[in-house]
């Protein structure tokens, strides 16, 4: 969803930065002219307000927290959670 929303706004703002109009008249009425680019960027806007970007970021440092904490039984994880065993040190 975070992708789609990115690249519908990228592709509004080229489409409102390339418009010969929107040099001639005011902000508002540019943005009232190009309600693609308006409707996405709010939309884009509100989605960092829910917290979208938290959720894309969460696995991964929960991943390496698994991780560090699995190192001291010697272990680890992949980044879907399967737990990886790893071969037991020699002790000489």
């Amino acid at each position: 969803l975070l992708i789609v929303v990115s690249v519908c706004t990228a592709t509004g703002a080229w489409n409102w930065l390339i418009d010969p109009e929107t040099q001639k008249v005011s902000f508002f009425t540019s943005l009232w002219n190009h309600p693609f680019f308006t409707i996405s960027c709010i939309t884009l806007i509100g989605l960092f307000f829910a917290g979208i970007h938290k959720r894309v970021v969460a696995p991964s440092i929960i991943a390496a927290r698994c991780r560090t904490v699995l190192a001291e039984y010697n272990m680890s994880c992949d980044d879907t959670g399967k737990l990886i065993l790893k071969p037991r040190p020699h002790v000489q």
